[in-house]
């Protein structure tokens, strides 16, 4: 077989030209395809600007319950100071403790057992 009959045959194996028939399904799967890419990018960014909307919300309601928070534990620190709550037992009718009496295991009374006298009673 001679070149010429070679390169005769390989020429009918590559088509000539080609139909614009055969074109139309490729154009049209790239066409498909990159809609949907770009349709993708859109529902992604809606997604993510969807989600910053309710990174900020959450923030905001964050910030105002750690000033909340705040604001009670000052509250609680004010009951809690001790002339606070000094006052609270005298306003109910406690008065301050002398010395501590003890009971032993055996029942015996260590210390001298007196009752509570208020200190604006005695002088």
């Amino acid at each position: 077989m001679t070149a010429q009959q070679r390169l005769a045959r390989l020429a009918r194996l590559v088509p000539v030209g080609g139909s614009p028939a055969a074109r139309a399904p490729f154009v049209l799967l790239i066409v498909l395809l990159l809609g949907s890419g770009l349709l993708a990018l859109l529902l992604l960014n809606a997604s993510l600007n969807k989600g910053s909307f309710q990174l900020s919300r959450l923030e905001k309601q964050t910030e105002e319950l750690t000033d909340q928070q705040q604001a009670l534990q000052q509250e609680v620190d004010g009951y809690s100071a001790p002339d606070r709550l000094e006052e609270r037992a005298r306003e109910q009718g406690l008065v301050p403790s002398g010395t501590p009496v003890f009971l032993d295991p055996d029942g015996t009374v260590r210390g001298d057992a007196r009752p509570a006298r208020d200190a604006q009673e005695d002088p």
